[in-house]
């Protein structure tokens, strides 16, 4: 594995082949420091998922980073730091104002979950670029999500919010089973579960009534019962101007571990059919429309349900996580850093395309709980010239478990694959999975 970025980077026989980050030894930095805009980034998210956002924004901004520790790997590319005791509206309000009181700050950013709303609002004290502080929390929130669409008629599955399993039982009565059983205000699938009969909600309530992310309030009626749609499930990363609406990338989910929804890997086409598709793009305006959206990056999540039209998810105020937007950057060479830094500074955003590919990323696990890791490794000479990344998650010592009690945190390793096709990205995500090996400790198991 490449120490210095914790990834293998391969290169591949593709004609045009991309490689979105250049060198693999070369961890590049930020440049012409002195005249670049200086933009405010509140938190980085982690390592090994979001550094491709934070090495391109470097390179056309100066990025002074707030957050609760001091900077590691994302030293390189910065110009400054603060930190502060928590990331609460006040203390990241009052380090905003510090920085802006020594020189011009022309834009504030987050791609943190559990950050996006002190940004917006930050961004709109100092009178900043931005989507209403408001209307971040409203997609947050996702009750109040479901209520603004619900006021403007937009296509979602039926709904009801609960604070217990009685009353979860009722709503979903009146549903009509399947329901989907989530709470309010988490992210990444957090505490989400297909619930198919009352038994099953008696088991599986205190799943989302007792997930938490940081900075989710302490609701009375913490837990949403949902319709279950069929048919697929599709992520949509766009930027928005002025309130309008742009798609750029779509990713098609892969879901498993039932009934939890963990998300096993994605899959991303430049020439998606669906970002031409005028119902799907006039449901994403809607969306957007109804939430009060205006300003910055978004990523929805919509199922192509069987019945009909397509209907919303969710819509969470920031880029994709799971490495999607990095996908849509392999796939078209569009750079999502460099366009939500762009309309945070209230810049015209640079949509260049410069490909069409596929490519996608699949997400590894051990096979039972509390498995001890002794080492992770990949056979590099088993990995096919697709792969584009093929990076460990798990450390020696480690102790993980595949979902349900390792959600996202059971992943101990994953890979990125771009080609030509979907087929042949899916051949070598196989490939790579097949080389994976993993030890445990006190064992001489691999996978």
């Amino acid at each position: 594995m490449s120490s210095r970025h914790d990834r293998i980077t391969l290169h591949s026989a593709l004609p045009g082949r991309p490689t979105p980050y250049g060198d693999p030894m070369h961890k590049p930095g930020r440049t012409d420091t002195g005249t670049h805009p200086l933009l405010i980034l509140i938190s980085t998210g982690p390592h090994k998922y979001r550094e491709y956002l934070l090495s391109a924004i470097s390179t056309r901004y100066r990025v002074h980073l707030i957050d609760t520790v001091e900077p590691t790997w994302q030293s390189p590319y910065l110009v400054g730091n603060t930190v502060v005791s928590s990331t609460d509206l006040e203390l990241v309000s009052a380090a905003a104002f510090e920085i802006a009181s020594r020189e011009t700050v022309q834009g504030v950013l987050s791609w943190d979950e559990a950050r996006v709303h002190q940004a917006a609002a930050v961004a709109g004290r100092l009178g900043l670029p931005t989507t209403p502080a408001e209307a971040v929390w409203r997609c947050r929130d996702k009750h109040q999500s479901r209520s603004a669409l619900a006021l403007e008629g937009v296509p979602q599955p039926a709904f009801a919010l609960v604070g217990n399993v009685e009353e979860a039982l009722t709503a979903a009565a009146g549903i009509g089973y399947p329901v989907v059983v989530k709470p309010r205000a988490a992210a990444a699938s957090f505490g989400v579960s297909l619930v198919r009969s009352p038994q099953e909600m008696t088991e599986c309530f205190g799943f989302a009534d007792q997930a938490t992310v940081p900075h989710m309030p302490d609701y009375n009626q913490a837990v949403l019962v949902e319709e279950y749609l069929d048919g697929p499930e599709v992520s949509v990363d766009s930027v928005v101007v002025g309130g309008r609406v742009r798609p750029l990338f779509v990713g098609h989910k892969q879901i498993g571990y039932p009934p939890y929804f963990e998300e096993t890997g994605h899959v991303v086409s430049h020439g998606d059919p669906l970002l031409a598709d005028p119902l799907f793009l006039d449901l994403l305006q809607e969306t957007h429309t109804a939430l009060g959206f205006t300003e910055g990056w978004t990523h929805s999540e919509l199922k192509l349900s069987s019945s009909g039209a397509p209907k919303v998810i969710e819509v969470n105020a920031r880029l994709g996580g799971d490495l999607i937007p990095y996908l849509g950057m392999a796939a078209s060479g569009i750079n999502p850093g460099l366009i939500a830094a762009a309309v945070a500074c209230g810049r015209d955003p640079e949509i260049d395309v410069e490909r069409d590919l596929v490519a996608a990323v699949r997400f590894l696990y051990v096979d039972h709980d509390d498995t001890v890791i002794d080492s992770v490794e990949f056979d590099t000479a088993a990995l096919p010239p697709e792969i584009d990344q093929a990076v460990v998650l798990a450390a020696p010592g480690d102790i993980v478990s595949p979902p349900p009690r390792g959600l996202l945190s059971g992943r101990v390793a994953f890979v990125t694959a771009i080609a030509a096709k979907v087929e042949e990205c899916e051949a070598a995500l196989d490939a790579a999975a097949a080389a994976l090996r993993v030890v445990e400790r006190d064992r001489t198991e691999t996978r």
